[in-house]
């Protein structure tokens, strides 16, 4: 059995994922991280992007907006202002909400469209 580390994935409003997981990658503001069991402990800031998480069973993919990442005692945090799985992603949904983001000059709400796509596109 790989060596594994505890995760949990949390928005401010629900706890979105918990388990245990071989790998996270992440998109942090100091670019892609990945997070394996015994990774040194680390802080940093989430940026918008999709969130991979491998587990023995499979593969878990959130979209994530903005938040917060801790690692330490092997147990991995990502404190999300906003996480969606994949699973809850409708993706013409997304398509819309992107167009009508470019239509309106809506920066932030054309960003959140664009990460849930990429993160549909990631499963």
């Amino acid at each position: 059995m790989a060596a594994e580390l505890h995760v949990e994935l949390v928005a401010a409003d629900r706890q979105v994922w918990s388990g245990e997981a071989t790998l996270v990658v992440a998109r942090t503001a100091s670019g892609d991280i990945g997070v394996m069991p015994g990774h040194q402990p680390l802080l940093g800031v989430l940026e918008s992007g999709p969130v991979t998480i491998r587990t023995s069973e499979g593969t878990v993919v959130a979209a994530v907006h903005g938040g917060f990442i801790s690692f330490a005692d092997n147990k991995l945090s990502l404190l999300a202002e906003i996480a969606e799985l994949v699973d809850e992603i409708d993706p013409q949904r997304a398509e819309r909400a992107l167009e009508r983001a470019k239509s309106d000059d809506d920066a932030a709400a054309e960003r959140r469209a664009d990460v849930r796509l990429r993160a549909v596109a990631v499963r």
